[in-house]
């Protein structure tokens, strides 16, 4: 391995958190000309929250672990602030998602837009063969094919292949994942091994620049006169209204605490219409649906398809996944038909459609059908 990796450069992308650490060191160790980058993906002052938590990704604190590490394993680091393109393609995206009533993952737009597109760009300007993260997946390549696809990792506590789906062919071929076959406890122990001082830190789960985690905060941080624009609409109920609610944006499908309505039954948000600030509520019955559109679909392990491919397909991060025909629509969307209905089923959610561990593709959930 020492061999081959010798006089390779690789530039990593570092959030100061244990699991980029280990992979910057197991690199090193494995012969690569190691570079370290740490990416600002947004300004402190404008995000609102706890913006200086510390296990946040791209917080003060991150950074500056990610300088020690480095410091540490005598290897170049950058800081390189993406605050404005961030701020375009993902912050404004988010923020227009929500005020279309669907619910984003704006962490797989990121990943393919800033964390590889951009960071490809400026590996190229160092320089460097390969990219790589401290993700737990895998990327492969089809003999046959030629095509690149990620896979998932070996702990399937920690897999990350879910949020993966969007990273290009180009973006794949040179990409490194030194993790893929490790877990968490194996990491930490790495992190010993290698004497890092932030073997014990935290991890952090939150959307980056929503640290404290209150995306309707963030909403109406950030959007002027939110509140007041959309407080008020109805709720509907089986055609006829029984309440009203606290603004559109604020609610998820499948939601049930805070509806502040009552029809002598359990009730759930079926449907959220931005157009007329509506809010419908129903049985959990009429949560369940078989199919749906998704756009912005990205092939991975498989071509554009031309003709109805099965798979096991997630309709959000913590789904199991389940049993699915994919059709080709045209104009780069797909419908996905259950075997059996779903629940919750969510516009602006990603899809990630699986060949047993290998990522076939994925797209962007836009319209529900029955």
């Amino acid at each position: 391995m020492i061999n081959e990796a010798m006089k390779k450069r690789v530039v990593i992308g570092m959030s100061g958190g244990v699991d980029s650490s280990v992979a910057a060191a197991l690199l090193k160790e494995q012969g690569y000309d190691v570079i370290g980058i740490t990416i600002k993906t947004y300004n402190y002052d404008e995000v609102g929250g706890n913006a200086l938590n510390e296990t946040s990704c791209c917080s003060i604190d991150g950074i500056n672990d990610a300088r020690v590490v480095c410091n540490n394993l005598g290897i170049p680091h950058y800081v390189l602030d993406f605050s404005e393109t961030f701020k375009q393609n993902i912050i404004d995206g988010f923020v227009e998602e929500y005020l279309a009533g669907n619910t984003p993952n704006p962490c797989v737009i990121c990943n393919r837009k800033i964390k590889w597109e951009h960071m490809i760009e400026k590996a190229a300007t160092l320089g460097a063969d390969y990219i790589s993260m401290g993700h737990y997946a895998r990327v492969l390549q089809d003999d046959a094919s030629g095509r690149y696809y990620i896979s998932r990792g070996n702990d399937p506590a920690k897999d990350q292949s879910y949020a993966l789906w969007a990273v290009s062919q180009e973006s794949l071929s040179k990409t490194i994942f030194p993790l893929a076959d490790m877990s968490k406890e194996d990491i930490r122990g790495h992190a010993e091994r290698f004497g890092l001082h932030i073997a014990k830190k935290r991890e952090s789960y939150e959307i980056c620049f929503i640290p404290d985690n209150d995306y309707t905060r963030f909403l109406r941080d950030n959007v002027e006169g939110l509140e007041d624009r959309v407080k008020g609409g109805d709720v509907v109920f089986e055609g006829e209204k029984i309440g009203e609610h606290d603004g559109y944006p604020f609610y998820t499908i499948g939601q049930r605490r805070g509806l502040n309505v009552a029809v002598g039954e359990p009730v759930f948000v079926t449907e959220i219409d931005y157009k007329t600030n509506t809010i419908s509520v129903g049985r959990q019955e009429d949560l369940m649906h078989t199919a749906f559109i998704a756009d912005t679909v990205n092939m991975q392990k498989y071509p554009p398809l031309t003709e109805p491919v099965r798979v096991i397909a997630k309709i959000r991060y913590k789904d199991a996944g389940a049993p699915a025909t994919l059709y080709p629509v045209g104009d780069g969307t797909v419908r996905v038909a259950f075997d059996e209905p779903r629940r919750a089923i969510t516009r602006g959610q990603s899809t990630v459609w699986y060949d047993g561990d290998d990522v076939v593709g994925g797209g962007i959930i836009r319209s529900i059908e029955d």
